[in-house]
């Protein structure tokens, strides 16, 4: 197995129930739209990095599934009645990557980060230390964009959540400090909304926002990953 390549997971609720903090700004319709849009942003600049070698979703959403299926993803439903959805979700997909490929290494992405760049998930992966759990805080210094586990036998124990960076660095994992703004900045306000315009975000969730006239092609430095 080549060195710092990964299976990656992803988890997505239903697209109906997120982004309640953008409710001042975006209707719940709007909000769904958005998760969609940046949901598939997300996806293809992960997918579009050499060393990401498949991508694992796992929703209870038909939307997202659906979305997902057509960016290649391999696609699994949210397991019913855990008590923590979102780590259980993290979980059943890991294990369902190694079930199918055997023991290799795993990346747990957030779903919502419309400025990723690819070249800023391969550098992570080129940079992580090898065979090691390591972790990427986010905009906020307490919350996780991103845990590699590079142990291709170790539990991918995901603490997403309130304080999941240092619910992560407790785990073991490292955190890695290089300049990655759009692997680091969710969206869950309108100021991180705001951040992510700034820095370029997808074109699938440029084209959603200005849909909402909340941005235009002249003031939006849009990405071009497809």
């Amino acid at each position: 197995m080549r060195p710092h390549t990964v299976h990656a997971v992803m988890a997505v609720k239903h697209i109906d129930r997120a982004k309640s903090r953008l409710a001042g700004i975006l209707t719940a319709e709007q909000r769904g739209q958005l998760v969609l849009a940046m949901f598939a942003d997300t996806a293809a600049a992960a997918t579009a990095v050499p060393e990401v070698l498949s991508l694992t979703v796992v929703t209870p959403d038909p939307l997202v599934a659906a979305r997902a299926a057509e960016l290649g993803a391999h696609v699994l439903a949210e397991p019913a009645g855990a008590a923590d959805p979102l780590n259980a979700a993290l979980s059943a997909g890991a294990a369902d990557v190694r079930d199918r490929h055997g023991p290799t290494p795993l990346l747990a992405l957030q779903a919502d980060l419309p400025a990723l760049r690819p070249a800023e998930l391969a550098e992570l992966l080129g940079t992580a230390p090898a065979g090691a759990r390591s972790v990427v805080i986010d905009h906020t210094g307490t919350g996780t964009a991103a845990l590699l586990v590079g142990d291709g036998t170790a539990a991918l124990a995901p603490r997403f959540g309130a304080g999941s960076a240092s619910a992560h660095r407790a785990g073991g994992a490292r955190p890695l400090s290089g300049h990655w703004p759009g692997l680091r900045y969710d969206v869950d306000t309108p100021a991180d909304l705001d951040a992510v315009r700034a820095l370029g975000v997808g074109r699938r969730t440029a084209s959603t926002l200005r849909e909402f006239g909340l941005t235009t092609p002249e003031s939006d430095p849009v990405r071009t990953v497809c």
